[in-house]
């Protein structure tokens, strides 16, 4: 029989669903998914803690990580519409290279979590469709673009918007012509940027 986990009263989650959605093979896929994610979190003593305007995503990274055997737990930061998920999950790691991953599915599943983590495309369906990349970790960044390379997704230049904003910036955005690779091969598991993903690309 399979643990059906409970979040709150009106919700109730099966662990299974977002493991069968997604495109990961592997736990090792799942665990560099996270890794990926990491970017939109930071560590609180012996805590991971990732927080959110609403619990969409915090939802699915609460899944993966019940798939893997991890407890996590959820709750609302005070009257704000803002949540957060932590884990003592060990295996977290802020430093993670994602150069010592093995295969190339692995790296794409690490990407799909720094895209769902620091990513971003437009929330309007009548703006030009963009796909970008952000981070204030430059070597980091050239490496991600190296990544995407060598997955067969091209990029723009690394670039500031604006080193008098903030010098430490940096972004990436993914060529048009290479629009419909990435949302196949890297793609999304954020509920959100699934849906937009879905509405203007037609995937």
């Amino acid at each position: 029989m399979r643990q059906v986990q409970k979040i709150s009263r009106e919700v109730v989650i099966d662990p299974s669903e977002t493991t069968r959605r997604a495109p990961f093979k592997t736990d090792k896929e799942i665990q560099a998914y996270l890794q990926g994610a990491l970017h939109d979190a930071y560590r609180r003593k012996n805590r991971v803690r990732f927080s959110q305007k609403g619990t969409e995503w915090l939802k699915v990274l609460q899944q993966l990580l019940n798939h893997l055997g991890y407890q996590s737990w959820m709750y609302r930061e005070g009257s704000r519409d803002v949540y957060a998920l932590e884990t003592t999950a060990e295996f977290l790691d802020f430093k993670f290279d994602i150069l010592s991953l093995e295969t190339s599915n692995e790296k794409a599943a690490y990407l799909r979590g720094f895209f769902d983590a620091e990513g971003g495309i437009p929330h309007s369906r009548t703006a030009k469709f963009y796909i970008q990349l952000v981070q204030k970790d430059k070597r980091k960044m050239q490496t991600i673009g190296e990544v995407l390379k060598s997955l067969g997704i091209h990029t723009g230049a690394l670039h500031n918007p604006s080193h008098r904003v903030d010098p430490n910036y940096w972004r990436l955005f993914v060529s048009t012509a290479s629009h419909a690779d990435f949302a196949r091969i890297i793609g999304s598991s954020h509920p959100l940027k699934q849906a937009r993903f879905a509405e203007r690309m037609m995937i």
